[in-house]
């Protein structure tokens, strides 16, 4: 028997799923609820150990794993690395028909499946991160309400001992009162989650020789370490410093037809370990620097000294 190919169009609650064999016959296409009894009723359809492919969209965990365990050899589509084109029709059988396709024909553009306990370490780490900024917009808007009395701040940390006493000290209007204690009781909050999760992240890299490794990098503590972790998962999937580097975004774009080459700005299609960095060359060759000695890092557990001594 030939093996068959699965193209899923997944969405929040219902998906689509097109099935074809090596010569790209179409053998079905279904539409179904997304339920796990469902999902495998249509996928056991192909036969055992089919190829199967997903895009990397909301919520796409559970049928990741649901399918590996049926025994499917599952493909993540990369958002980005798989350009549609513009496309006149776009709805998702014709989707799930161009997933399956580009799998079929080799053509696929793959992102990596973690495994689960990188997934969860990333759960954790991005939900820090989004706790940080929801509480760095309290604190905007305690700024807004002193500038609407004209106060301004007399230290650059107003959440600081001295910036606290500043605030205690504030004589305002009813309302306006109303609304700075409870921002600065919700900054509490948000200040007691975010130092809980710094706790169960350590816990949880202890005994982590990269994570302990890349501590050693001026500029990296344990939230920037462990954000590096999470993002860039398994290190032996980077066959060299370069490739980490091409994966975070932080080389150049490359475009070649026949005798004319066009090398553009750095492409930022990686992790988030590339965000703001900017077009600033002086800041791009620092990242680089800074990537190639995680890279040493987390795959030795230790930092290697990429500088040559000087000679005498």
């Amino acid at each position: 028997m030939s093996r068959e190919y699965v193209g899923i169009d997944l969405h929040r609650r219902r998906s689509v799923i097109v099935r074809k064999n090596a010569d790209g016959e179409l053998l079905s296409k279904t539409r179904i609820v997304n339920d796990p009894e469902e999902m495998i009723r249509a996928v056991a359809a192909a036969g055992p150990e089919p190829e199967v492919v997903l895009e990397a969209t909301f919520g796409w965990y559970w049928a990741a794993d649901l399918l590996a365990e049926l025994g499917a050899h599952v493909h993540l589509a990369h958002p980005l690395g798989n350009n549609w084109g513009n496309r006149r029709v776009k709805n998702d059988e014709r989707d799930a028909n161009d997933l399956v396709d580009l799998l079929r024909l080799g053509r696929l553009s793959e992102a990596w499946i973690a495994p689960p306990e990188i997934r969860e370490l990333r759960e954790l780490v991005r939900y820090r991160a989004k706790l940080v900024r929801l509480r760095s917009g309290l604190k905007a808007q305690v700024h807004a309400v002193m500038g609407k009395h004209g106060v301004l701040p007399t230290r650059v940390d107003m959440f600081g001992l001295g910036g606290t006493a500043q605030l205690n000290a504030l004589d305002l209007p009813g309302g306006y009162a109303w609304r700075l204690k409870s921002l600065r009781d919700l900054i509490g909050v948000y200040d007691k989650e975010v130092a809980r999760l710094d706790k169960t992240i350590a816990a949880q890299m202890r005994n982590d020789r990269g994570y302990r490794a890349i501590q050693a990098i001026d500029g990296v503590g344990p939230v920037l370490g462990a954000v590096m972790v999470a993002e860039i998962g398994d290190i032996t999937r980077f066959p060299s410093p370069d490739r980490l580097c091409s994966w975070a975004g932080l080389t150049p774009k490359h475009r070649e037809s026949d005798t004319k080459v066009r090398r553009g700005s750095i492409s930022k299609q990686g992790s988030r370990l590339a965000e703001r960095r900017g077009r600033n060359v002086a800041k791009i060759a620092a990242a680089r620097k800074l990537l190639t000695l995680v890279f040493y890092g987390l795959r030795d557990g230790e930092i290697r000294c990429l500088a040559n001594p000087a000679r005498g």
